[in-house]
Order: structure tokens, then C-alpha cells, then sequence
């Protein structure tokens, strides 16, 4: 063997060696990236599902509102019934729990002029008619799965809709 055989075969060992020196330390780095990255991942997974979750509760409270207005509008008797009202959109939204709801009804002539429910027969003379509206408010307390800091614990989540009674 010559010298620059020998020489030749010694840098390509050189070479191995050191190559597989390298592709160690990453494997290592990149070990301990995602070791280290793992815990915000996990917070961001877990913000996004809690995100998620008073989304849906929102959307529920918000559809019960709907529900218990669209009951109301049925007729003049049931926009009175409020047992019934809250009854149609607790129904609307089992799967929360401890939903408040409370209605009110209004009244106008239909020339736009507001009045009072009491008198609306005294007060809207003939060509106007009286139109009845009815509000639904609804009010959920839903409590975080995880506390985080700077984040309350509880939210309040509110809905409201209103619905014209049919005449």
C-alpha cells in the first residue's frame, strides 16, 4: 500500500466518524426541542378545546334565547305564558345547565309611535294597529375546565332575541 492509499483510507474513516458524530448531536438537539416545545403545544392544544367549548355553550345560549322568542310569537297568549317561554328554551338548551331566561313584551302602533301594553287600545287609534314584540334574554354561567392565569374562571354568556307576535 502507498502512502496516499493508506492516507485516503484513514480520511474516509475520518469522514464516517465524524459524519455519524454529527447526526447524533442532532438527533439529540432535535430530542430536546420538541422536549422543550412539548409544554406550549400542550397549551395551545388545551386553549384551543376550552376556545371550542364556550363557543359551543355561546351558540346554545344564544339558540335558546331564539327558541323561547319564537314560542312567544305564536299568539298574544303565549307571549304572555313566561313559565312556557322559559320551559321552550330551557328545552332548547339542555346540555346547560343553570340557564336563566326572562321575557318582556313591548308594545307600538304600527305608525311607529311606542306605547304602553296596558292602554295600547286607547292610545293606537284606527288606521294604526297595535304590534306586540317580545324579548328573550338568557344568561349561562360556564365554568373553565383549566385556570389559567390572567383568565377568569367563570364566563357569563348572554343571549337575547326578539321576535314580533303574530296579530
Amino acid at each position: 500500500m502507498t502512502h496516499a492509499t493508506k492516507l485516503s483510507e484513514r480520511l474516509k474513516r475520518l469522514g464516517s466518524i465524524l459524519r455519524f458524530g454529527c447526526l447524533r448531536d442532532a438527533r439529540g438537539s432535535s430530542v430536546l426541542e420538541v422536549a422543550l416545545m412539548m409544554p406550549l403545544f400542550t397549551l395551545i392544544l388545551l386553549g384551543a378545546a376550552e376556545f371550542g367549548r364556550l363557543a359551543y355553550y355561546s351558540i346554545e345560549v344564544s339558540n335558546a334565547a331564539y327558541a323561547g322568542a319564537t314560542y312567544a310569537a305564536q299568539t298574544h297568549a303565549t307571549a304572555a305564558n313566561t313559565s312556557a317561554i322559559q320551559l321552550a328554551a330551557s328545552a332548547d338548551a339542555a346540555n346547560t345547565a343553570g340557564l336563566s331566561v326572562t321575557s318582556t313584551n313591548s308594545c307600538s302602533c304600527s305608525d311607529g309611535t311606542p306605547i304602553s301594553c296596558s292602554n295600547a287600545a286607547i292610545f293606537c287609534l284606527s288606521p294604526a294597529r297595535i304590534v306586540v314584540t317580545v324579548q328573550v334574554n338568557t344568561v349561562a354561567t360556564v365554568n373553565s375546565l383549566f385556570n389559567y392565569p390572567g383568565f377568569p374562571s367563570t364566563y357569563a354568556l348572554h343571549g337575547q332575541a326578539i321576535e314580533r307576535v303574530e296579530q
